[in-house]
Order: C-alpha cells, then structure tokens, then sequence
C-alpha cells in the first residue's frame, strides 16, 4: 500500500486537524489494514507540512502523530522516504538537517536513500529532493548510493549471464557481452521510488481507476479529471516541478527500473516514458491538499514485468462534513421535538 503527501502538523495542528481529519485518516489505517492485510506501507515523502521549518521538538510531535495515525500498519515493515517539505528548499538543503531527518525513519541512509527487498522484489529509494540541488555535496551523496545500486545489479547480471554460460546450450554466447552499462535491459532493475517525478515526455494518464502495468497494457479504469488546490499550493517546489532531464536520464542507465513510484503532484497519474518504463505518481493522502484524497495499492506479479495497480480514494471531505451536520441538525430537531413534547405532556398534567 502507498500514500503520499500526509502533511502533518503535529502540535501546531488546529482544532479541524486533531479532531477531525486525524481522527478519520487514523480510522482510514485501521480499516484499510484490516481489509487490505497489505505485506508493506509506503510512504512517498511529505509527512510533514513543513518539517524543513520545524525544531526538534515540533518535529517529534510530528513523528508522534503520524505514529498514532498509522495505527496497526507499524506492526508491518513500512519505508519512508523524503519530500521537499521534509527536506526544504536546496538553498537550505544540507547534510547534517538531511541526516537528523532521515534518523527518523527506518532504512535511510545519512543521505536520505534506502535499499531493500521484500517477497524477494527489490526496492530502492533516492532523496530526490537533493537531485534537484546542483553541485550540492548530498547530491553527490545521492549519486554514489546510485553508483552502488548499479554496481551491485551489474554483478547480479553477470553472474546470471555467467551461470547460463555454464550450461552446454548457452555456451556459444560466452564471448558475448557487451558494454558494462548495457549489461541491464529496461525493467530488469529494482523498483524505484521518489517523491519527485520523473522529467516526462510522451503519454501520461492522470485520472482515477486501476492499472496493470506490464509489457504492453496501460488500460486505465473509469475516468476521473484530479484538480490540485488547497494547501498543496504553498510548498516550496511548485506541483509541477519534475527531476531534471539528465539526472533522470542517468537514473534510467544506472538503475533499469522495473516501476517507478514517485508523488509530489498531489495526484494519481499513470506515465510511460520512451523506453517503456512505468511511472506511476500516488496521489496527496490529506484533505489539506485535495478534497478527495486517495492511496494506490500495488501487486507484484509472478510475471517480472507485471504490476497491478489500483487507485483508491476516499469520501470528499465537503461530503463528509455536510453529512455529520446534517446528522447534528436532525438530532437536535429531535431533541428539540421531545423537549417540546414534554413541555405539552406537563401542561396537561
């Protein structure tokens, strides 16, 4: 299961946020855990509305609530990664914040990446925030974790190839190699996963419904137009803003992805890029940022080159408010029908 966007507040949440929203979204975590009975939680970067911003005390408070929000789902193994509302801006962007930050969550190295694997699917989490950043040394940082993420698949390709090698009907092609980068084929790589989106070109579909993800399908379900609004315009990187062109080229050659999970956008897109690649962009998980919220649930097939993928949202915060108040309003109508009752029933007396 993936979410994105949470935008918390901690201390600083208001009356609306502790009462309300928070008390919702936790009870969205109870029940999804219970009906979904998902193997991992994702969390795709902004936890926090302005963590970039916050002490360490108000950042604890943060922690604090989305511990409580997530309920259950810190019994699974889940992977946060960072967004540049956790991280800020490049200008502030710097190492030793960047590392007391990623402390927080499990998994994360000093530069804000990680590296896993779970039901034997490889996955691997990039600080995007800091690929945007120049000649920033995390940049740089960040870099490296690539360099070793591509080091290791290489070696894992040619003992593959090596092994193959082995059996009497493959070894003609024992010469046959090729350049290192080559080694790879497109989606043989891990699943990648960012909070910023890839620089795009090519088709994108942003709308609601399901997805399978694999060689040759791209069929999206019933359609739904996803408008942005809210809170979600104030943060310090605009919507739109996507990983640079040639960081995202470099990405594609080192790597291979098999899918790439990214947010930021505040909704649910399904994009393929030149070579094939799937990216798909988990939409705001707050009414903050968006009057429906939603979450993407991903399965990963025995088929290598398949995903499935569903999109999910829930109620319109306007509908939900409407109903508890039309509840309240017939409830006191109620109340007030029985006082007055009452009142005839004593004056009869």
């Amino acid at each position: 299961m993936m979410v994105a966007n949470l935008l918390l507040l901690g201390s600083e949440a208001g009356y609306m946020n502790a009462y309300f929203r928070d008390y919702y979204m936790s009870k969205f975590f109870r029940k999804s855990y219970e009906s979904l009975k998902p193997d991992m939680l994702l969390v795709l970067g902004d936890v926090s509305a302005k963590g970039h911003e916050l002490t360490k005390s108000k950042w604890s408070s943060v922690l604090h609530q989305f511990q409580r929000m997530l309920g259950p789902f810190l019994g699974l193994p889940f992977h946060v990664i960072l967004g540049d509302r956790d991280a800020g801006e490049c200008g502030g962007l710097n190492a030793k914040s960047v590392n007391w930050i990623a402390s927080s969550f499990p998994g994360l190295d000093s530069a804000g990446c990680g590296a896993f694997e779970i039901s034997n699917i490889s996955f691997v989490s990039l600080n995007a925030v800091a690929l945007l950043c120049g000649n920033n040394d995390l940049r740089f940082s960040v870099e490296k974790v690539i360099e070793r993420e591509n080091v290791d698949l290489q070696m894992d390709t040619e003992d593959t190839i090596e092994a193959i090698n082995d059996s009497s009907k493959f070894k003609e092609a024992s010469h046959n190699f090729g350049w290192r980068r080559n080694a790879m084929v497109s989606g043989s790589g891990p699943v990648l996963l960012l909070h910023f989106p890839l620089h795009q070109t090519g088709n994108s579909n942003c709308r609601g419904g399901s997805a399978l993800i694999g060689t040759s399908n791209n069929a999206i379900g019933s359609s739904k137009t996803i408008v942005s609004g809210g809170l979600s315009r104030t943060g310090p990187y605009e919507l739109l803003h996507t990983i640079p062109p040639n960081a995202t080229e470099y990405i594609f050659q080192a790597l291979r992805p098999r899918i790439v999970f990214s947010a930021h956008t505040h909704e649910f897109c399904v994009h393929t890029h030149s070579d094939g690649t799937r990216e798909v962009t988990v939409p705001a998980m707050t009414w903050d940022a968006r009057d429906d919220p939603g979450f993407v649930v991903a399965t990963f097939r025995r088929n290598r080159r398949v995903v499935t993928v569903s999109y999910c949202s829930l109620a319109r915060e306007s509908h939900l408010l409407i109903a508890y108040i039309s509840v309240l309003i017939l409830l006191m109508s109620i109340i007030l029908v029985a006082n007055t009752s009452c009142r005839t029933c004593l004056r009869r007396r």
